[in-house]
């Protein structure tokens, strides 16, 4: 059994959630589950922006975010990376000290 040791975050406009979901669903050997939340990303604006999100100076983005091993977060990366290259794709790895349920 893995023992997940990272969280791997990804922020990216609304536009790519289903190929980005799509792909984390595909590789259930890497990613045993994941969540997906609704935020604003505030800084630099890129062509695909509305013109409301322009004034407001934010623009829509979705984060999804996996606990998983350093090894497999890497793998997974590279495997986005080649499918959807794209500087609209932000990620971060994060240490996890512990990582366990309830029952």
């Amino acid at each position: 059994m893995k023992t997940p040791d990272c969280c791997l975050t990804l922020s990216f406009p609304h536009a790519l959630e289903e190929h980005i979901v799509d792909h984390l669903l595909d590789h259930p050997e890497w990613v045993d589950g994941f969540s997906t939340v609704q935020i604003e990303g505030h800084g630099r604006m890129h062509e695909e922006s509305t013109a409301a999100e322009l004034v407001r100076g934010r623009a829509g983005r979705r984060y999804a975010q996996l606990v998983l091993e350093h090894d497999d977060a890497r793998v997974l990366l590279d495997q986005l990376r080649a499918d959807l290259p794209s500087d609209e794709i932000a990620y971060w790895i994060t240490p996890v000290l512990e990582f366990g349920r309830f029952a």
